[in-house]
């Protein structure tokens, strides 16, 4: 028996979705009851659906760290949160992403992932007052409710009747918002009556689910066959350097092979450079190893897949070099600038980084720069 085209045409669409991690887990329906949970949270204990018993609505939004749509959303779901909780609103937020399967160029616009550890640092430093639930590692909870982006929000009324599903609003950029499609629903559900919009469709990042981990493998597999060099470096180039007339925002950092602390945090700039470089940003490191140690230099570069721009001092005559670059700096390594168009110095780090502190700078000078 011959299948009909249109089965034949969506069981293949099916097949390839599946092969790639995106297998469909459709949006709970209108009038659907709430599924339970039972997650662990950023405040150190579970959160159930049970523990909500007493909230008359309950808005259960799915949303993450890396999301920059999701970010936008944050201080107005803080809002939301606080405006309605002595109304009997309960709002919880639930993180559906599996970590290991979101790329670090994925990470462009965040200066933290998606793992449980990082969720408790973005909770401490954007104070939530919500519970923030992690989800990432079965995804069980995603899958009963289906969010298919971030943030996707979901209101149940005091049965735990799903009335609204969608948007937060109708844009991420709060000056241009006209309708407040959450706080609409949870007003006329405090009314007693009809939520005026009860579904939207959602604009965000997509719900990254466990199968995409082999994507992720193969991308990072093709960063490190990324070709590797290294070039000299003399006065002149330290001071072109140090002018910055590249047009992106810069990081250098100086560092040996000589120095413990150096090789220690190499590979964090490694990682910060593959976050951001799609961007309007670039790494160049710069080793103060004397000429004729190139080799050595140049053998750890590729070890860590170092295909940045990488400089290496082209005199043995360091003390003029440094002052090229800047003459207040003494030498010390490891020493990391980040620079804007122009030359202007936003952060400088004398030792070892804080990995945390420089994402932070690059991210918020970028989407100060240009918003996306």
């Amino acid at each position: 028996m011959k299948l009909p085209l249109v089965f034949l045409a969506i069981w293949s669409l099916a097949v390839v979705l599946e092969a790639r991690g995106e297998e469909s887990h459709p949006t709970l329906s209108l009038g659907s009851q709430a599924p339970d949970f039972n997650l662990p949270a950023v405040d150190g204990r579970n959160w159930s659906l049970a523990d909500f018993a007493k909230a008359k609505i309950l808005a259960v939004v799915f949303t993450c760290n890396h999301c920059p749509t999701a970010q936008y959303y944050e201080p107005r779901l803080k809002q939301i949160a606080a405006d309605y909780q002595g109304k009997g609103v309960a709002v919880v937020a639930i993180m559906p992403n599996h970590p290991p399967s979101v790329r670090l160029d994925e990470l462009g616009w965040t200066d933290l992932g998606d793992s449980f550890p990082e969720m408790k640092l973005r909770a401490a430093a954007r104070e939530f007052n919500f519970p923030y639930l992690y989800d990432g590692d079965t995804e069980a909870v995603a899958r009963a409710y289906g969010p298919v982006a971030t943030p996707h929000a979901f209101v149940f009324d005091a049965e735990r009747k799903l009335r609204y599903v969608g948007a937060i609003d109708d844009s991420e950029r709060v000056e241009h918002v006209t309708k407040p499609y959450l706080r609409q629903a949870l007003e006329a559900l405090l009314a007693g009556g009809q939520p005026p919009v009860t579904r939207t469709k959602v604009v965000g990042c997509s719900v990254k689910w466990a199968g995409k981990a082999e994507g992720v493998k193969a991308y990072m597999e093709k960063l490190a066959a990324e070709p590797v060099s290294l070039a000299p470096a003399d006065a002149e180039a330290l001071r072109a350097l140090r002018k910055n007339e590249s047009g992106k925002f810069r990081l250098v950092n100086f560092w040996a092979t000589w120095c413990a602390p150096c090789l220690a945090e190499f590979h964090e700039l490694v990682t910060i450079n593959r976050m951001y470089r799609h961007r309007d940003f670039e790494l160049v490191t710069v080793s103060l190893n004397r000429p004729d140690e190139d080799k050595t230099v140049l053998e750890f570069l590729k070890a860590k897949a170092a295909s940045c721009r990488n400089l290496a001092f082209a005199s043995a005559e360091r003390e003029k070099l440094i002052d090229a670059f800047e003459p207040d700096w003494q030498g010390v390594v490891p020493y990391t600038v980040l620079i804007a168009p122009g030359g202007k110095v936003l952060l400088r780090q004398t030792g070892s980084i804080d990995p945390l502190a420089i994402r932070r700078a690059i991210v918020s000078a970028l989407n100060e720069a240009k918003p996306w």
